[in-house]
């Protein structure tokens, strides 16, 4: 007979379960099980996926959670068919909300849920405890205490073989089954499981030290032994003989049946009880509508509304294609779900808030007419079927990028308008390579400044790939880590890759449901103070809930401030929506490579791929931005796309049918929409239908399946077999670095907005990107592009500085001022409280109104917020002034008492002491504002750099190719990502004050150059020039040294000649 596990905690019982469900799913399986529980500790996080493995493996599904009660105890409890998952879920619910263990009176209180619900009490339970001490009348009294408040009752019978008679022995597990027989009551055996094999015993150990933060010992160390693990039915069967032998008993009949009864009587229907597979969005009344044809009628009138606001006129093509998408719409039973998408972003712009959609949406013309999206989806040749189509059910998935200044408001204005239909998403942290080594190195008490070294050494990636990546740090050869301690860190480091840390919430995700949500979801409040379902997006989309992105854009919030900014200081109004997308001036800035600031191709790599394709058009944008993903650059679609597009090379388009398909991209398939046209031609299939092949592609299974209809269908149609066969290889490679065009528009459209901003009003743009910080580079190299565009840099000062960066006008010249929250150690309520008090007459003036602390004064002082009000004084001069003035000032405290007097103060005048040295203000503007601002830190080596040959990153262009040169600069940027191979890549950017110069760094290089990379900020690189293009440039690195030591180097030698 087969054996149902009753008790069996995953991964998602967080740092206490060492397997992912579907793991032991599939365990259970190999084990020929037709049942298995999933009861994971105080939470139902891991339960929906395992359900989804469950009917994957045709497994009936169990569900239940064990659960912290009073006295540090626990119980299990156990979801029944029908009302039981419901039951549970608000229980669980319910117990978040009370922040507190479960108690006597909390199940009293929920008593209505409770009675759905089956309780076990095992080793760990009051009884439990009660039975190891001998005191049976003490342990009839808990059981008899909760009678009325469950459906069913059991004692649960464990046995891990542990020696002597405590929790979890044979002992004990056969004097709980005797309670149970003498009291008449249900006795149920499990095996009270933790981990899926006996070899995940040390991975149990670590993850009980991790949950006690102490190093392992046996104080934390739960197990006796490694008995706790999904055992086979012969094996618990073994247990069952062995427990009820030491009870007295004949043979284990009576406890197996009982055992397999509870279980079938607690089988769950995964789509009836569960829900997997339904769709539940919000009723017609919440958009407005009494009914859903009704609904249906307000969503036709919207859109055949705006066809003219948009369109100018009502056009066949446009009428036909709002026709088709309505009609989908339709089948699907979608209405409600583009409507409550329309009302969020309504909600939104009508606060003043930016909104753009992300993703396969904007495909779709009725996202466009509904203004969830801002691209026109007909001139781009973008397909509503890669969103939403008929022949698949599950939900469309729309994303909103807003700015991320203001993005809780939007999730408020949800929250008031949606109430109990709403919840934020959870997002399930796991273990990857740096978590993995600090968590096990400390559970092994290995050095902390040595786990901190490596951890910080390792890029990031996969836990299971440390052992390799290990191996190419060179900063690391100094550690001894073929040590026996470190490889038993490294292993077992890498067993804990991928499993569950905690939940958190996701960053940007919300459902929406009917009022039903609260019933099937488990709801806790998150950090944040939004109630959360704890379950991730895949969950929550494989039970119907309308999942909505919304994501904070740092962009958007410059693209609103540079709109804003624009109107203050010149009075005009700009719609950034409404410009055209053909802008002469906008793409010549584009293909100039100079895109620090810009969204999307700022990076490097985009510098130098916009250098080589020089995109005039909004559709080249789309494609650069499809072409610079890991998929295409990894698979090199690069190469022959620019070869066609520059002449080098001729494009092929297979046949005279595919030129409308492959035209703008060379003959080179880069767009999902372009293999579900390209399949839907051949064969003569409909759009939506190609589209299911298209995702057949992404599995070898499905490639197979596909091929064996794809070429009778073209030969069919009387395409030749050479092309077919030249085709189906190029569907067959596309499976692994296609992109949705829809999703690259999306991402185009605010790439192309920053660019024109830039380009027209580059003060205002600026300025919003120096506010809102939205790019990968540190803001001294934005302040280096203000100087390059001629915009003047007005420094910090105390009577016009605000908290952000402000662009002021002086006649037709424009400054961006320094912004007050740059202010090293300021408070917000100091510079709040600067801004207050302001217009300032003198230094005493600022010290007596402002509020602030000395330090802060100091700072400002150094950085020069007080040269207006004292043109005729150094900062020395200010600098003794002040110390007088607080010196004043307590002895004034000391003679009238506590409180500090500044109405007298001592007079200004000139000390004689010189002013300070240039190096002085620019150590003290990067002390005090985190950037050199008066001039570049190179300049201070320009003699030296002058006299070695050093080249400008302006003048890199000038080289040859393959010409080796010598660069120097200020490190702003050092990435190291995973790579395919996993070796390490570096990629340095140096700004030298006249732009950018990018290296990279292969793993040869490395060894001996890789520790003073990452520990120096001035560096002095020798590189080999790699031109790709017209403004394509970049350094394959051969040498990296530290700049100012090799300066002292060359000031010693010419000192000495």
């Amino acid at each position: 007979m087969s054996f149902t596990h009753l008790h069996l905690a995953s991964g998602f019982s967080f740092k206490y379960g060492t397997t992912h469900p579907e793991d032991l799913v599939a365990r259970a399986k190999e084990l020929g099980m037709n049942s298995l529980a999933l009861t994971d500790r105080d939470g139902l996080a891991g339960a929906i996926r395992f359900v989804r493995s469950c009917v994957d493996h045709s497994i009936n599904p169990i569900l239940g959670i064990d659960i912290q009660a009073e006295d540090q105890s626990r119980v299990l409890l156990l979801a029944t068919p029908g009302q039981g998952w419901s039951s549970l879920v608000k229980l669980m619910s319910a117990l978040k909300e009370s922040s507190a263990p479960a108690s006597h009176s909390f199940f009293a209180k929920h008593s209505n849920l409770t009675s759905n619900l089956r309780i076990l009490y095992g080793p760990d339970s009051n009884i439990g405890r009660a039975l190891i001490a001998r005191r049976y009348e003490k342990a009839l009294a808990f059981y008899n205490q909760s009678r009325d408040l469950f459906l069913d009752q059991g004692i649960e019978c464990v046995s891990h073989l542990v020696y002597g008679d405590g929790p979890r022995s044979t002992v004990h597990a056969a004097r709980m089954l005797g309670f149970a027989r003498d009291n008449n009551l249900p006795a149920i055996l499990t095996n009270a499981a933790r981990m899926k094999v006996r070899d995940d015993a040390p991975i149990a150990d670590i993850l009980d030290a991790t949950r006690h933060l102490m190093p392992l010992h046996k104080k934390v160390v739960e197990r006796s032994n490694a008995e706790g693990f999904l055992k086979s039915s012969e094996e618990m069967a073994y247990l069952a003989d062995e427990i009820t032998r030491a009870a007295g008993e004949r043979n284990s009949n009576l406890l197996l049946r009982t055992t397999s009864e509870w279980a079938e009587r607690s089988l769950l229907s995964p789509s009836e009880d569960i829900g997997l597979g339904s769709i539940h969005l919000p009723e017609p009344e919440v958009v407005g509508a009494n009914n859903h044809e009704a609904m249906a009628r307000d969503l036709r009138n919207r859109t055949f509304t705006a066809i003219t606001n948009r369109y100018g006129s009502k056009r066949s093509d446009v009428i036909e294609r709002v026709e088709k998408e309505l009609s989908i719409i339709a089948t699907l039973g979608y209405e409600s779900y583009f409507l409550t998408v329309a009302d969020v972003v309504t909600r939104a712009r009508n606060s003043g808030i930016r909104v753009a959609a992300r993703g396969s949406g904007a495909g779709s013309i009725i996202c466009y007419l509904l203004g969830i999206s801002g691209v026109e989806p007909l001139s781009l040749g973008l397909l509503m079927e890669r969103f939403c189509s008929p022949l698949r059910r599950a939900l469309p998935d729309i994303d909103i990028d807003v700015e991320s200044a203001r993005r809780l408001e939007i999730y408020d204005q949800v929250f008031n308008a949606y109430g109990k239909r709403a919840a934020t998403v959870a997002m399930v942290d796991t273990y990857r390579a740096r978590h993995a080594i600090r968590d096990v190195g400390a559970a092994l008490a290995l050095p902390p400044m040595e786990i901190d070294l490596v951890a910080k050494s390792l890029p990031h990636i996969r836990a299971r790939n440390i052992s390799a990546s290990l191996s190419n740090l060179p900063e690391l050869k100094n550690l001894n880590l073929d040590s026996s301690l470190w490889k038993m860190a490294i292993g077992l480091a890498e067993r804990l890759d991928g499993l569950p840390r905690n939940l958190a919430m996701h960053p940007c995700a919300v459902v929406l449901s009917d009022i039903s949500l609260y019933d099937r979801a488990p709801i806790e409040m998150n950090v944040s103070g939004y109630p959360m379902v704890q379950w991730d997006k895949d969950d929550v989309e494989a039970i119907g809930l309308l999942k909505l992105d919304i994501l904070g854009v740092r962009m958007q919030s410059t693209l609103a401030y540079s709109i804003a900014e624009i109107e203050r200081t010149t009075g005009e109004k700009i719609d950034l929506d409404a410009i055209p997308l053909n802008d002469r001036a906008t793409f010549d800035l584009i293909q100039s490579t100079r895109t620090l600031g810009l969204f999307q191709i700022e990076s490097p790599g985009q510098r130098e791929l916009v250098g080589k394709f020089a995109p005039n058009s909004f559709n080249d944008l789309i494609i650069d931005i499809s072409l610079f993903r890991p998929g295409p650059v990894k698979s090199d679609m690069i190469t022959p796309f620019l070869n066609a597009r520059q002449g080098w090379s001729g494009r092929e388009i297979f046949h005279p049918d595919l030129l409308p398909t492959l035209d703008q991209t060379e003959g080179v398939v880069v767009f999902h929409e372009q293999v579900i046209e390209i399949i839907a031609t051949l064969t003569g299939i409909t759009l939506a239908q190609a589209d299911e092949k298209r995702r057949a592609l992404g599995h070898k299974e499905g490639q197979q399946e596909v091929c064996d209809w794809f070429f009778p269908a073209a030969i069919s149609r009387g395409y030749p077999l050479k092309v077919v066969n030249e085709i189906w290889d190029v569907l067959r490679a596309f499976a692994s670095f296609g992109f949705c065009k829809a999703h690259a528009a999306a991402f185009a459209l605010p790439t192309y907005q920053s660019a024109w901003l830039k380009t027209h009003y580059p003060a205002a743009f600026l300025a919003g990107v120096l506010t809102h910080d939205p790019g990968m580079y540190p803001k001294r190299l934005i302040l280096d592009e203000v100087r390059q565009l001629d915009i003047d840099i007005a420094p910090l000062d105390i009577n016009y500085s605000d908290s952000i960066y402000r662009v002021e006008r002086n006649n037709e010249r424009y400054a961006i001022r320094l912004a007050l929250s740059d202010l090293s150690g300021a408070s917000e309520r100091e510079i709040q409280s600067i801004i207050a008090h302001r217009p300032y007459l003198d230094l005493s003036d600022f010290i007596h109104r402002s509020g602030v602390s000395r330090p802060t004064a100091e700072a400002i002082l150094m950085v020069g917020g007080f040269d207006s009000l004292h043109p005729e004084l150094n900062r020395r001069d200010l600098l003794l002034h002040l110390m007088d003035i607080y010196r004043w000032s307590t002895s004034n405290r000391t003679a009238h008492g506590s409180q500090l007097t500044f109405g007298f103060t001592p007079p200004l005048s000139k000390s004689g002491l010189p002013d300070l040295r240039r190096d002085e203000r620019v150590r003290n503007e990067v002390t005090h504002l985190g950037m050199d601002i008066s001039h570049h830190m190179i300049e201070f080596y320009s003699d030296f750099l002058n006299q070695i040959g050093a080249v400008r990153s302006c003048d890199l262009l000038s080289h040859r190719s393959k010409s080796s040169v010598l660069v120097a600069g200020v490190k702003v940027a050092l990435q190291t990502p995973p790579v395919r191979s996993g070796k390490r890549v570096m990629f340095l950017t140096l700004d030298d004050g006249y732009g950018c110069s990018d290296a990279t760094f292969f793993e040869d290089m490395q060894h001996s150059y890789a520790e003073v990379l990452r520990n120096s900020w001035l560096l002095l690189v020798r590189g080999e020039i790699r031109r790709t293009g017209a403004r394509g440039i970049s350094l394959r690195a051969t040498g990296a040294w530290e700049l100012s030591v090799e300066y002292e180097k060359w000031r010693n030698l010419a000192a000495c000649e």
